[in-house]
């Protein structure tokens, strides 16, 4: 082997580091395993990466996907149970919408997980980033939030962890008691000072029972339902053009349909209800808007003029939430 042959396998040799060593180590610092390189350019390289990837649709494939979504983007205060599979098989997780400080996880003195799926930071793949808060759940003391370290590439996703074969029951909450669940100490009044914010800054919120994944929310002075659906974009948009254009796209007299957002891979409608609307006004609407929209899913005819013209101003009126 020649000189610059044996100088490359040199500078090839695999080095196995402790993913703890790498918890604290900034892009720009040396990497802790000798190299003389960047850990940027060395074993940082995996962490990027995976911080890079983008998943169009994380949560595809899992049941109440677009709840999931909602509680992500939309809801301010709700909990979901999940339970593991593979070695942890029964073992329960609670995922919740937000969690003190935004943090992504913590271990009660129960041993209870509790999993955040709003966040300060997030790579293109939510459910690899919730995959991830549970793996390090799984080896945090009880009485601790979770230390999350590298985001590996290859490491498990939400639908990797958890029994899809079992629906998942979502709760919506009117404010955060959750956080400090029973016959916890405030000698200081911390705890119940942050309360009062986090209940504060929660906006009316009630998840619709005659309908999957519909949230009646008060904002201000007004109302609305937002409607997270798992149609694809265009087949959702041109059934809703269908009915807007037939004047069907309202729910109750006074609503009107104001437009979309985009989230995670799917469309959720938005409708302005009027002033004096609560969630219950809106069951029966909703389950009647269902089936109609159904129909117009199902409708394969091509859009007329006055559809495609409803079609664009639907499409105009759309927002992206990643």
């Amino acid at each position: 082997m020649g000189k610059k042959s044996r100088q490359r396998a040199k500078n090839t040799t695999t080095v196995t580091l402790d993913p703890a060593d790498l918890v604290d180590v900034g892009p720009r610092e040396p990497c802790p395993c000798g190299s003389g390189k960047r850990f940027k350019q060395c074993h940082g390289r995996e962490r990027a990466q995976a911080a890079d990837t983008f998943v169009v649709r994380p949560f595809e494939g899992l049941p109440a996907e677009c709840d999931l979504i909602a509680f992500r983007e939309i809801v301010p205060s709700g909990t979901a149970e999940v339970v593991l599979t593979g070695e942890n098989a029964g073992k329960v997780v609670n995922l919740v919408t937000l969690l003190p400080m935004a943090m992504p996880g913590l271990v009660r003195d129960d041993e209870s997980i509790w999993i955040g799926l709003q966040t300060h930071a997030s790579s293109g793949d939510p459910s690899r980033d919730l995959g991830h808060a549970i793996t390090a759940a799984l080896t945090t003391e009880p009485g601790n939030p979770i230390q999350l370290g590298d985001l590996l590439k290859d490491g498990p996703r939400l639908q990797d962890l958890i029994d899809t074969s079992k629906p998942i029951e979502v709760k919506v909450h009117e404010g955060f008691d959750f956080w400090i669940g029973e016959n916890v100490e405030d000698p200081t009044g911390e705890v119940a000072a942050g309360l009062e914010r986090a209940n504060a800054a929660a906006a009316p919120t009630v998840r619709l029972e005659s309908v999957d994944a519909a949230y009646w929310t008060q904002i201000g002075d007004r109302r609305y339902l937002r409607w997270v659906m798992p149609h694809t974009e265009d087949t959702l948009l041109d059934a809703l053009a269908r009915l807007h254009a037939a004047g069907a796209s309202a729910l109750t007299e006074g609503s009107r349909l104001i437009g979309s957002f985009r989230a995670l891979g799917v469309l959720a409608p938005v409708w302005e209800l009027p002033a004096d609307t609560e969630a219950a006004d809106v069951e029966k609407p909703a389950a009647d808007f269902a089936v109609a929209l159904e129909k117009a899913l199902a409708t394969e005819a091509p859009l007329t003029t006055e559809q495609r013209a409803a079609r664009a101003g639907l499409s105009s009126r759309q927002l992206t939430i990643r």
